[in-house]
């Protein structure tokens, strides 16, 4: 009977066939199921990718994130080559905001442009100078500071340190000059980062909600003289330092503060800066990029104004040419001797390139700034990273042109190319021997001839300065 039941030979092998070709078809199926969802995921990346590149660049910006970095709806990523694209672009922003953390070595901004830097694309924001005009008194820094005074993206002091001096007093020499120093460093970093507060301590009588009308030489800093900082005049307010060409209402800090934070540069000359290391710090500090130019100027013309300009000061200089005495003080000379050394250490400092200053340094004579001005200031601007405009260029033409008459002794205004060896003819030989010898080091250093004579002293055709190729910039 189960014999009977048993199917033929035929239909088994029927059946096996039967159950092959449905796996086949189910597999075949699957492979179109397969092809098909490949399909519809090329489609969704498609239209995604059209997407982003429709993605607005304010939207970009806001994001700081390159829309080709982001992820797709379904989670899948973009091509590969993409990426590397997106990723290249990214490294760039990195970099460019870097630079505007002053993160970056100082010597890749001098000029070295990478590969990422040459595509094209949108032009990003240069990174925020902090240029010092380090000199000393008579060398010529108020018309150079006006350099920087006149561009307009760039706020500008003058001489702010002026009012820590007079208000801490330090013994000369030892740990009591390196307590100014730090003090005068201290200062200098708070008023790079816009913090005008810090002389609010300082400034006597001290200010009153922020308001004050003794802001030394205000009227030589354009930044504080104009909108919004220069706030309506108030009558019978007496301001010792006033603005010279509008009349403004007491100096507001808080507003000063927020102009200097939105100036795209900040720039500030001092004459109380003596030793270059101890700026150490500011160079090294990531929300500074510092640019220090130290301006010199031959010792004994320096000697010759400040005669001239402080003549309280020197009456002892004074009564020793007049009733000629074979010494002059010993004092007089070593504070003479001890004022060229700092100069000429802090400038040895800067021409070794330590790494901490390489790419921040220049030294500049101000003789080769009263020949060639123009050319002195394009070089001092490049050397800066700052865009050199028309309207500085258009000062310098105006003011290295001046009259005879109009050349005081505190003025900007110069017939610059004669006032430089004025002192040549009004300063006695002895006393320029006094000053060669004392300062004979930094003159050397710095390409300043001695004067062999009175006749080398007064003789036009005898130039008693080096030639200089190029400003020294380290």
């Amino acid at each position: 009977m189960e014999k009977g039941l048993a199917l033929p030979q035929d239909c088994r092998d029927f059946l096996h066939s039967l159950r092959m070709r449905s796996k086949y078809a189910l597999f075949l199926a699957f492979v179109v199921v397969v092809f098909v969802f490949i399909e519809k995921e090329n489609k969704i990346i498609s239209r995604v990718s059209d997407k982003l590149k429709q993605i607005p660049q304010s939207l970009v910006d806001a994001n700081s994130t390159d829309p080709a970095l982001a992820l797709a709806e379904n989670a899948s990523l973009l091509s590969l080559s993409e990426l590397d694209s997106a990723f290249t672009q990214l490294q760039s922003r990195l970099r460019n905001f870097s630079l505007q953390l002053g993160l970056q070595p100082a010597q890749e901004t001098q000029g070295q442009v990478g590969e990422e830097e040459r595509l094209p694309g949108p032009v990003e924001p240069r990174p925020r100078r902090h240029v010092l005009l380090m000199a000393t008194t008579r060398t010529g820094s108020s018309f150079v500071g006006e350099f920087f005074n006149q561009q307009g993206n760039i706020f500008y002091l003058f001489e702010p340190l002026w009012h820590i001096e007079r208000t801490v007093s330090f013994e000369p020499g030892g740990a009591s000059a390196a307590g100014s120093a730090v003090v005068y460093r201290d200062v200098l970093k708070q008023l790079f980062l816009c913090d005008l507060y810090v002389l609010e301590h300082f400034i006597s009588p001290l200010p009153e909600d922020h308001l004050t009308q003794f802001m030394f030489r205000r009227g030589s800093s354009r930044s504080l003289c104009e909108d919004p900082v220069c706030t309506p005049f108030v009558k019978k307010v007496f301001e010792k330092y006033h603005c010279k060409n509008r009349r403004c209402g007491p100096l507001n800090v808080t507003l000063a503060a927020e102009a200097c934070r939105r100036k795209e540069h900040m720039a500030l000359k001092a004459v109380r800066i003596r030793q270059l290391e101890f700026l150490q710090p500011l160079a090294e500090d990531p929300r500074l990029d510092l640019r220090v130019i130290q301006l010199v100027r031959d010792p004994r013309a320096v000697l010759a104004s400040r005669m001239v300009a402080f003549a309280g000061k020197y009456e002892t200089w004074k009564k020793w040419l007049a009733e000629g005495q074979d010494r002059l003080r010993e004092e007089e000379v070593q504070r003479l001797r001890g004022n060229c050394e700092s100069i000429r250490l802090s400038a040895e400092l800067g021409l070794r390139q330590p790494a901490w200053l390489r790419g921040r340094y220049m030294l500049v004579r101000y003789e080769d700034v009263a020949r060639r001005p123009l050319e002195k200031a394009r070089e001092m601007y490049r050397f800066a990273g700052i865009p050199l405009t028309p309207q500085v260029e258009d000062w310098i033409q105006k003011n290295t042109q001046a009259s005879r008459d109009s050349s005081g002794i505190y003025s900007t205004q110069k017939n610059s190319s004669e006032q430089f060896e004025k002192w040549r003819f009004s300063m006695p030989f002895k006393l320029a021997q006094v000053v060669q010898a004392a300062c004979g080091p930094a003159m050397h250093l710095f390409g300043y001839r001695l004067a062999q004579d009175a006749a080398s002293l007064t003789n036009r055709s005898v130039s008693l300065l080096e030639e200089r190729g190029t400003s020294w910039v380290t």
